[in-house]
């Protein structure tokens, strides 16, 4: 028991001298090569049906295990259970006891998930024969530490969760999962350190869940922007499942989940505000320049004509505050840059907006004032005095119209986002992407757009739990405005009537049964929620030189 860890009689203690036979050094040799071998030789694993039992790799495993240990980066599109945590245990396994000095970083969407992981690691480790072992320095439910100097961790996946650590391996589990915020936070604050080393490396696998961070990585390598060696795992891959294993797994669930789940679709959640066969064909494009906030796709162009729309948050860390540049100068209309920042202050964030303004032509700008908001137009209004800022008044049963400029009456900067204005902009806004009439450009809109769905009682549409609205709200705001009178005139674009005319040929052809044909077009609106109020908050201790994103 003195060579034992802790009285436990699976592991081995550190500083134990052991006198290795021939054929045991030549086995370490040989595991160290070889991680397949290592892993059909001394890996064990508990089996529903068979309890404890040696683990045999079927061949996409296999390849797996061969792709990470050719490249630096990899990541594996994956089935539902397909024996992936197994595959990666072993593999994080291989690289712990055959690397000194090698750190692993175990990161899931939940830290009960990461530790479960690590829990089949240390089981793994337990049953390896005393010869494999390192000496055992700390073992405990969230970390291991080896006599060799490795260290393998859990966690989940966070910002914070790696800062500061030097790390030889990051294993990213179920990484569409992880919201959308912590996966943008991960990737701009944690991922560069992490990747930046010669030998470091990065292992993300996970089934499809939306467009979302996992998604836009997996296209990138398809497409060889970025670094990363592609494995994709099909459910027939499995031994034992046919075309009857997938019948009976439809009948139990459904045909959108086993997509989902089994053939690894990356289709939006259900009841998006888009329809999610058009979400599957769109496209995204890489910025031609960026920062950690701000992202441009065309600089502005001589006479064209621009559209701002904002929505603001408290910049606490949770929301974002955001603004899209809208190219209006025909149809479709474009988005050339866009804006996103969850920590700037309300008092900052109109000079961001300012900027983005005034290289834009001048773009009018239209502001949700909506709670914080309100703040943010005073200040573009009184302080910076811009005057492409669009005003408001209320006008009764036909609500909100829109203006621009220094206007007096009962005008107010900005507009407020009511339930019929929501309404009205997410229908518009269905209609004209729908009917390619914007294009997108932005990966991160198309990918609030796939979880922008309609709400419990389905009366409106908002984000998923955990997930983002900001930009999509921005898009709303501007397939609201672009249905207004003043935007036809500034603009000189009718939408509606563009969209009839686009449509027209179609419209014909389903009447002629009918022998007629009403070419009339009913162009009123009406809103008929009031603003109920709200916190106005004004701050006039700031400093507009601190944000210059131009």
């Amino acid at each position: 028991m003195a060579d034992h860890y802790l009285g436990n009689p699976k592991l081995k203690k550190a500083n134990i001298e052991i006198d290795f036979s021939e054929q045991e050094i030549k086995e370490i040799v040989k595991c160290n090569k070889d991680v397949v071998y290592f892993c059909e030789t001394y890996i064990k694993i508990v089996s529903i049906d068979e309890g404890l039992m040696p683990y045999q790799p079927y061949d996409y495993q296999k390849n797996i295990m061969h792709s990470v240990n050719e490249n630096r980066f990899v990541i594996c599109k994956m089935p539902r259970q397909t024996g992936k945590t197994t595959t990666m245990v072993a593999i994080m396994l291989h690289y712990a006891l055959f690397n000194p000095d090698f750190n692993i970083a175990i990161l899931a969407n939940k830290a009960a998930t990461s530790r479960e992981i690590l829990g089949r690691l240390q089981l793994a480790y337990e049953n390896l024969p005393w010869f494999l072992q390192q000496g055992v320095v700390e073992w405990n439910k969230g970390s291991v530490v080896l006599e060799n100097g490795s260290k393998i961790f859990a966690s989940s996946t966070s910002a914070s969760a790696v800062r500061g650590m030097s790390i030889n391996l990051v294993y990213l589990d179920e990484f569409a999962f992880v919201p959308a915020t912590v996966q943008d936070e991960f990737f701009s604050s944690v991922y560069p350190t992490i990747s930046s080393g010669r030998t470091s490396r990065v292992l993300i696998t996970s089934t499809p869940n939306g467009m979302n961070m996992f998604y836009k990585l997996w296209h990138d390598a398809e497409k060889g922007f970025n670094d990363y060696a592609t494995v994709s795992v099909n459910w027939w891959d499995v031994p034992g499942r046919d075309e009857k294993w997938k019948e009976q797994t439809i009948r139990n669930t459904s045909e959108k989940q086993f997509a989902v789940e089994f053939e690894c679709e990356f289709l939006g959640s259900s009841d998006t505000l888009i329809d999610a066969n058009k979400l599957r064909t769109m496209v995204y494009e890489e910025p031609i320049s960026h920062n950690e906030s701000m992202k441009i796709f065309e600089r502005p162009k001589t006479d064209h004509i621009y559209a701002i729309t904002v929505d603001t948050s408290r910049g606490v860390g949770g929301d974002y505050s955001a603004f899209v540049v809208f190219d209006a100068t025909q149809v479709p209309y474009k988005i050339v840059a866009t804006y996103r920042n969850n920590t700037i202050a309300p008092v900052l964030y109109p000079k961001a907006i300012y900027n983005a303004a005034r290289a834009y032509n001048n773009a009018s700008v239209m502001v949700e004032i909506n709670d914080i908001g309100q703040q943010v137009a005073d200040i573009l209004h009184n302080d910076l005095e811009y005057e492409a800022l669009i005003r408001a008044v209320w006008k009764g049963r036909a609500g909100q119209l829109v203006g621009s400029g220094f206007g007096g009456g009962d005008s107010q900067p900005g507009v407020r986002t009511t339930s019929s204005l929501k309404r009205i902009g997410c229908s518009m806004l269905k209609t004209i992407i729908e009917n390619d009439r914007l294009v997108l450009n932005d990966f991160d809109i198309l990918a609030e757009l796939t979880t922008f769905v309609a709400n419990k009682r389905g009366t409106s549409y908002e984000a998923e739990d955990g997930q983002n609205d900001d930009l999509v709200m921005c898009l709303v705001l501007f397939a609201w405005l672009s249905q207004q009178d003043y935007f036809k005139e500034l603009t000189d674009i009718d939408i509606r009537k563009n969209l009839y005319e686009l449509n027209a040929q179609a419209l014909e052809d389903d009447l002629v049964p009918f022998g007629f044909i009403d070419k009339g077009i009913d162009n009123t609106w009406e809103e008929d929620d009031e603003f109920k109020g709200g916190e106005l908050v004004r701050s006039w201790d700031y400093d507009y030189e601190r944000d210059s994103t131009f």
